[in-house]
């Protein structure tokens, strides 16, 4: 009686805990040599609540018409003849009404809070550390139009049970005093704080989860390349990798980007694209001129979190298939708006680059749950948000999994919604 997870990113290795939990016999499949090591390796380090606004919105269309043909564009299209590729350009343009974007924003935001709050139990239960800060998310804005759009953001989230707060100049600097350069140089107009949302690594805390994972008995197959899924009788038999074939009760896929490309084969469309994303971390020691409370630069797209002694400064995203290849420019690009945005902090030439797939589907809602086939489950999609939701989406699956009735409603959440 086994179940398999295929991916051990923080979506794949909490899925196995939460699994194991509720007293499953797990074996994660991963080809890389250990946990966390692609998408989940250096990402923005935020657990925000508050991100959660669909990229598909009105708001965002004209920004896109504007920054096609760019290569800073914070959001850059690399178009080319693939149909996976065209096809969720479609599905992407069809939510990017108002109405569409508000009931994207209300199901992104129930996972969000629920998986907030079950990260704080995980933490109080297994004492777990991962460079942690629960000091809240200030978003900040230059530009006071971006401002007041984002107010109104404010009030349909706060609607939906999220508590953000409006903040002036002199109050954002007072909650972080490392803007004070930035205020005095006209960079904020203002910003908008919440206090529930946190910061952490998420690759240390995959890998101390996976460790626990472990003691509770989850094994862990690591550089097995999955090639494919035995399917009879409407049921995943077995999946096949380059170190044999792995018997399964039920399997759930958590391939982040890759899903899809699993999932065809089997007459499954996942729409699910890669969008590529960058981050540069930064040695600031215990300098006061680093930020400690986490930020989102919204009109630039990017966020910083304080990890212990490193700063993390990631965003930005390309679509460009499944290129993993850091674009150097971009890279520095993110580094510059850093050391402008905290000219006095500890510099650095060049940080640590990287780049990683994020999996977006075409409404930034991830795709969590049953398929046509009997004991196949999802949880992949999640875009820029899969360390904010991971708790929350195994949770989720794991309940599915054990026929148990889920805590939160699934509604929207299903791969059901793409008519698939």
């Amino acid at each position: 009686m086994t179940t398999l997870v295929l991916g051990a990113g923080v979506i794949g290795v909490t899925s196995a805990y939460y699994l194991a939990r509720a007293g499953h016999k797990v074996v994660v499949i991963d080809r890389q040599p250990g946990p966390a090591l692609e998408t989940s390796f250096a990402n923005g380090g935020q657990i925000s609540a508050s991100h959660t606004e669909p990229w598909a919105s009105p708001s965002n269309v004209p920004n896109i018409i504007k920054w096609l043909g760019r290569d800073d564009a914070p959001l850059k299209f690399r178009l080319k003849a693939d149909p996976a590729l065209w096809s969720w350009c479609i599905r992407f343009i069809a939510n990017c009404t108002k109405g569409r974007a508000d009931i994207n924003t209300e199901r992104m935001l129930r996972l969000a809070l629920y998986s907030r709050d079950l990260l704080a139990d995980l933490r109080h239960d297994t004492g777990i550390e991962y460079d942690q800060l629960s000091t809240g998310i200030l978003h900040i804005y230059r530009d006071k139009k971006a401002l007041a759009a984002a107010r109104e953001r404010m009030i349909l989230m706060n609607d939906l049970g999220l508590d953000r707060t409006l903040l002036d100049v002199e109050s954002c600097q007072a909650l972080e005093p490392a803007l004070k350069t930035a205020a005095q140089n006209g960079l904020i107009s203002g910003g908008i704080f919440t206090p529930g949302d946190e910061s952490g690594d998420a690759h240390t805390f995959t890998t101390a989860l996976a460790g626990m994972a472990e003691k509770m008995g989850v094994q862990f197959r690591y550089n097995c390349r999955i090639n494919d899924l035995v399917v009879k009788d409407g049921r995943v038999k077995a999946a096949q990798t380059n170190q044999g074939d792995f018997d399964a009760t039920s399997c759930v896929v958590a391939l982040g980007s890759y899903s899809p490309l699993l999932l065809k084969p089997l007459g499954i469309s996942l729409p699910v694209y890669p969008a590529k994303g960058y981050s540069v971390t930064l040695d600031v020691g215990d300098s006061p001129d680093a930020p400690f409370v986490s930020l989102i630069q919204d009109e630039l797209k990017l966020v910083y979190s304080r990890l212990g002694g490193r700063l993390r400064i990631a965003g930005t995203a390309e679509i460009a298939g499944y290129d993993t290849q850091v674009d150097d420019q971009r890279a520095r690009q993110i580094l510059k708006a850093a050391l402008t945005l905290f000219p006095d902090s500890p510099r650095t030439e060049s940080g640590e680059f990287w780049a990683g797939l994020r999996p977006k589907t075409p409404d930034s809602v991830p795709i969590i749950g049953k398929t046509t086939i009997e004991n196949l489950h999802l949880n992949t999609g999640h875009g820029t948000l899969g360390w904010t939701m991971a708790c929350g989406s195994a949770k989720v699956l794991a309940d599915l999994v054990s026929g148990n009735e889920p805590e939160i409603s699934l509604d929207g959440l299903g791969i059901n919604r793409f008519g698939k």
